[in-house]
């Protein structure tokens, strides 16, 4: 919520906000410090959006909004956790205008709801680089455990790098 008492929504990705997401992907200072991957196919989210609109059984895609400003983007992917098991993996990029702000745990606490009340699976995941400390604050503010550290788990900008896993089940939002 901002100062004067606007809250943080989700809603589907609309055609007009295919080009801040392909900002936030493709764009090394939009991406951030930690987001960023290296260049990609730039018409890879265009063609997403007209074939599914970022949304299947499978994988998906949302954008956290304020008084009706994207503040980024929201996504979620099935991940195999058994022969006949699943969890919700998250990640979340903001506008660098965004970040700071309280946005982005809003906007993570409320993909997790999403998630339980609209799927069956019973885990939501998430990682992030173990020096990304205000993404660590984010996630245990809305609500995600800290489970340990996966080491060399991601390649970025030339080298292997530790990440930190957190976790949400559904239980843990019923205690007070």
């Amino acid at each position: 919520m901002d100062d004067d008492g606007v809250r943080v929504e989700l809603r589907p990705v609309a055609e007009s906000d295919l080009g801040l997401l392909e900002r936030l992907t493709n764009d090394p200072v939009a991406a951030g410090e930690h987001q960023w991957f290296g260049w990609h196919d730039p018409g890879y989210l265009r063609r997403r959006w007209l074939e599914t609109g970022m949304l299947t059984t499978d994988t998906g895609m949302l954008v956290p909004t304020l008084g009706g400003r994207v503040l980024g983007l929201v996504s979620w992917h099935r991940t195999r956790t058994g022969p006949a098991s699943y969890c919700w993996n998250i990640g979340l990029v903001l506008a660098p205008e965004a970040r700071g702000h309280g946005y982005g745990t809003e906007a993570q606490r409320l993909l997790v709801e999403y998630l339980f009340a609209h799927t069956q699976l019973n885990r939501v995941e998430a990682t992030t680089e173990a020096g990304n400390r205000a993404e660590q604050r984010s996630l245990e503010k809305a609500g995600f455990t800290r489970e340990g550290i996966l080491r060399g788990y991601d390649f970025r900008d030339g080298e292997w790098r530790d990440h930190v896993m957190y976790s949400v089940v559904r239980s843990d939002l019923a205690k007070p």
